[in-house]
């Protein structure tokens, strides 16, 4: 694939503009909501482990968990396309309607991410299926998966999006234009759905290294904020994706990669020690 340097550059190029106490203040900010989100995660991945499916979880109670799970892992890389729209604001409005207004940016973000949710839900309830009654068909799932992750790292929705991402002034710009009516709800929508065009092939491994893999989901989220904000992030996507194919081969041999596609052990009973 070939990455031209003046398209993809350096994300938020006009961020200079800002003082490096306002960054440091909106990074500290989304930075602790991450980190909240983070413990959340921890603490209910170590009541869960790793299991195919759904683990059970109905659809309101997995998409509460989905959505803690994106504010962990995407808050950080968002921070300066938040932080942009929030001067913005800043100009217009004042005490509780700025802040009802940042509430309406990072709900229609997260709405984005919901309806992702939706979709990763309904794939995880098929392959938990399919895994509980073929084991073996296991391992072509989770070559499939990676093998989507893989290509979708080297396509043209994920270049777009990754601009996108990266340097989004452009279009911050262009959304000064929306109508008022709920403009910060579908400013945010708006930019989230960039955001799941650019990861949603980083969101699909989870399936075969299992939704609630804390170390899974830290690499991850490692992965979307040095695609988004370092220098070299294009370059860095393309490497990810040679990685992402490289296991879809492995897959087909080795388990390690497969661990979220694979049954958990059945405690032996008296029973079964006796026989």
């Amino acid at each position: 694939m070939r990455l031209d340097r003046k398209t993809l550059a350096p994300p938020l190029r006009t961020a200079n503009l800002l003082s490096a106490r306002d960054l440091a203040l909106a990074w500290s900010l989304m930075a602790t909501l991450a980190v909240l989100a983070w413990v959340l995660v921890v603490a209910q991945a170590r009541d869960m482990g790793i299991e195919p499916g759904t683990m059970g979880m109905g659809v309101p109670l997995f998409l509460l968990l989905w959505l803690i799970m994106m504010i962990a892992m995407m808050f950080p890389s968002v921070a300066p396309v938040a932080l942009t729209w929030a001067r913005s604001i800043g100009r217009r409005s004042t005490g509780m309607a700025r802040a009802s207004r940042l509430t309406q940016f990072v709900g229609g973000y997260l709405l984005a991410w919901t309806a992702f949710g939706l979709l990763a839900y309904g794939l995880l309830a098929v392959t938990g299926t399919l895994v509980a009654d073929h084991p073996d068909a296991g391992r072509w799932i989770g070559a499939s998966a990676f093998l989507l992750a893989g290509l979708h790292q080297f396509g043209p929705l994920k270049t777009a999006c990754l601009l996108h991402c990266r340097s989004p002034m452009g279009t911050l710009v262009r959304y000064a234009g929306f109508k008022p009516w709920a403009r910060d709800l579908r400013v945010g929508l708006h930019h989230g759905l960039y955001c799941v065009g650019c990861c949603w092939g980083l969101m699909i491994v989870l399936v075969p290294l299992g939704v609630m893999n804390v170390l899974a989901m830290a690499v991850l989220a490692g992965v979307i904020f040095t695609e988004k904000l370092w220098r070299l992030g294009p370059v860095f996507s393309v490497v990810v994706g040679a990685a992402f194919l490289a296991l879809a081969v492995l897959s087909l041999f080795q388990s390690w990669p497969l661990p979220g596609l694979e049954e958990p052990a059945t405690p032996m009973t008296e029973t079964d020690m006796a026989r």
